[in-house]
């Protein structure tokens, strides 16, 4: 018998989140505890907490994907945070829009421009 195997959170795809709070999201009848990375190939369990953890490495899967990317939408947590000016500029090298704003705000926006079927991803920070 096999034990437990544990796998990094993805759901293969598209999809509304319809609900954020509590530490997590909830999106395509799942749950998720956590931050989240959306991006055109998926929706990614994002390993970080706070926006000072925010770097090049964190931001890996969005530069991967900015073919297919326009705006990225950046939840900073419960305030807006502004990017730093090294990641804003590395973004803007790869032809993304990076827009910081509170975590609500992105859900929010992200569904909007989802539902437009925008070029859009977002990261966003988990909130109590």
């Amino acid at each position: 018998m096999k034990g437990l195997e544990i796998r990094d959170a993805h759901f293969p795809g598209r999809a509304p989140l319809d609900a954020y709070g509590d530490g997590g999201f909830r999106f395509a009848e799942m749950s998720h505890r956590g931050s989240l990375l959306c991006v055109p190939s998926g929706i990614y369990g994002w390993n970080l907490n706070k926006p000072s953890e925010f770097n090049h490495e964190a931001f890996e899967k969005v530069l991967e994907e900015r073919a297919d990317i326009e705006v990225l939408l950046v939840g900073t947590g419960l305030d807006l945070l502004p990017l730093p000016a090294d990641l804003k500029a590395m973004f803007r090298e790869a032809g993304i829009l990076a827009d910081p704003m509170s975590t609500g705000a992105a859900v929010r926006t992200y569904n909007v421009l989802l539902s437009e079927e925008r070029a859009v991803a977002a990261a966003l920070l988990a909130v109590d």
